[in-house]
C-alpha cells in the first residue's frame, strides 16, 4: 500500500535557484507541511505558542500541527508576507487563533516586540519555537565576509537568548522552549561553516538554559533534522548542490517539512513532562552522537 511518503522529494531534484529568504510558490517539487495529512488530537489544547520562521519549511509544518493539536499561534518571520499569511490560514481553518509578526530578529528589539505582541494577543505563552535561520555557502573562509558571520550568529542564536529572556517571565509551570538545530552541530558541513558553528552553539545553550530553568519547571530542548526540503535551500545553496540535496543520508531524499513536525508537538505537549535537555534528531537515518 503506498505511503505518504512515496510523494517525497527524491533526488536528482530540478535545477533550480532563488534569492534570499526564498518562497514556497518557486520551488519544485513543492514542499508539503502537512497541509492535507496532519490530523491532530487535542494534545495541545488551550495552549499558546510563538514560531519564529513560521511562514514555511518546518515552522509552517509546526504551525499547522500546532494549531490543529489545539493550541493558538503567533508567527514571526521575516518579509514573506504572502507565505505568512497562507499558514495563518491554515491555522485559522484549525479554529485557532493566528498572530503574523514580520520584522528582523536579529535585533534584540524585535525580537522584545515578537514577545510582547504574543503577550496582548494571549495573555501568556506556553510554548517558544526558535526555528528562524540564515544560512549560506561559502568554498572558503576568505570568502566569508566579517558581515555575514556577525548576521548568521545574530539570526542563529543571539535570536534565540534575546526571545528566551523576554519570554520566560511569562510562561509557568509545563512551558517548553523548543530550539531547531541541525545535524551540522554533530557533523558540520563546512560550505556552512558559520551556520554549523551557530547550530552547535544553538545545541549547547539548550543544555545550558534547560538546567538554568529547571527550578521554575520550564523544559527546553531541541530537534536536530537533517536536510528538509525548505526555500532556504534552493535560496543559499548552488544548483548542483540543490539536485542532490539529501541524497547521501541512508533514507536517500531529503525529509518533507511535514515529517519534522511531530518531533516538535511531542516536545510541546504534557506527555514529555520529563524531557529537557535533550536533542531530537529526524536525520533521515543519519547517526547523531
Amino acid at each position: 500500500m503506498p505511503s505518504d511518503h512515496d510523494e517525497a522529494p527524491m533526488p536528482p531534484l530540478p535545477e533550480q535557484q532563488q534569492s534570499i529568504p526564498g518562497t514556497i510558490a518557486d520551488m519544485d517539487p513543492k514542499p508539503d507541511h502537512g497541509e492535507e495529512s496532519y490530523k491532530g488530537s487535542g494534545r495541545l489544547s488551550g495552549k499558546k505558542a510563538v514560531i519564529t520562521g513560521g511562514d514555511s519549511g518546518i515552522g509552517r509544518a509546526v504551525a499547522i500541527a500546532f494549531a490543529r493539536e489545539g493550541a493558538d499561534v503567533l508567527i514571526a518571520y521575516l518579509n514573506e508576507d504572502q507565505d505568512a499569511q497562507d499558514t495563518a490560514k491554515w491555522i485559522e481553518q484549525a479554529g485557532q487563533k493566528a498572530v503574523i509578526v514580520p520584522g528582523d530578529l536579529s535585533r534584540a528589539e524585535h525580537c522584545r516586540s515578537v514577545i510582547d505582541r504574543a503577550v496582548k494577543a494571549f495573555g501568556r505563552i506556553d510554548i517558544v519555537v526558535n526555528n528562524a535561520a540564515h544560512q549560506m555557502t561559502f568554498k572558503t573562509i576568505e570568502a566569508i565576509p566579517d558581515e555575514e558571520w556577525e548576521k548568521t550568529f545574530a539570526t542563529n542564536i543571539h535570536a534565540m537568548f534575546y526571545l528566551a529572556k523576554a519570554a520566560v517571565p511569562h510562561m509557568t509551570e509545563g512551558s517548553s522552549i523548543i530550539n531547531t538545530t541541525s545535524v551540522n552541530a554533530d557533523t558540520p558541513k563546512p560550505t556552512l561553516l558559520a551556520y554549523a558553528t551557530t547550530k552547535g552553539a544553538i545545541q549547547n545553550f539548550t543544555g545550558g538554559l534547560a538546567q538554568l530553568l529547571g527550578d521554575r519547571k520550564i523544559r527546553v530542548n531541541c530537534v536536530a533534522p537533517g536536510p528538509v526540503w525548505t526555500p532556504l535551500i534552493p535560496s543559499t545553496m548552488p544548483v548542483e548542490e540543490v539536485v542532490e540535496f539529501g541524497k547521501n543520508t541512508p533514507l536517500g531524499r531529503p525529509a518533507q517539512p511535514k515529517e519534522l513536525a511531530p518531533a516538535y508537538v511531542m516536545l510541546a505537549t504534557d506527555e514529555a513532562s520529563y524531557i529537557s535537555g535533550a536533542t531530537i534528531a529526524v536525520t533521515g537515518g543519519k547517526p547523531f552522537i
